[in-house]
């Protein structure tokens, strides 16, 4: 599982950039078009939240602590609050579900490893 938490983390590290200039271009258009949707700031949200889970899944990835616990709360979380608020931002869902995938995987991951 060690390796496991550095590849997700990695990738959601990586992940959160491509999200985050996504959701600024789709913030922009949403302000641009007037048209009320919280897609961008979702997006930002999630990015942020695919930052600080990625980078506790690196950090305790050696511990015997609740740090994938703490991770797999950050990739939940902003799957579902992203999921939401999509709107007419249409890769915010493959985002939001990604990251319900990754927060699902330290959960089983680690109530395996406790037992």
């Amino acid at each position: 599982m060690k390796t496991t938490k550095l590849v997700i983390g990695i990738i959601s590290i990586i992940l959160s950039l491509l999200v985050l200039f996504q959701s600024c271009v789709a913030g922009l258009a949403n302000s641009m078009q007037n048209n009320g949707e919280a897609g961008g700031s979702a997006g930002m949200l999630l990015a942020i939240c695919l930052l600080v889970a990625g980078i506790i899944a690196i950090a305790t990835r050696n511990t015997t602590g609740n740090g994938g616990f703490v991770a797999a709360g950050f990739y939940i979380a902003g799957g579902i609050i992203a999921f939401l608020l999509a709107g007419g931002y249409g890769d915010l869902y493959i985002w939001s579900v990604l990251s319900i995938i990754f927060g699902a995987t330290f959960v089983i991951g680690d109530t395996k490893k406790r037992k």
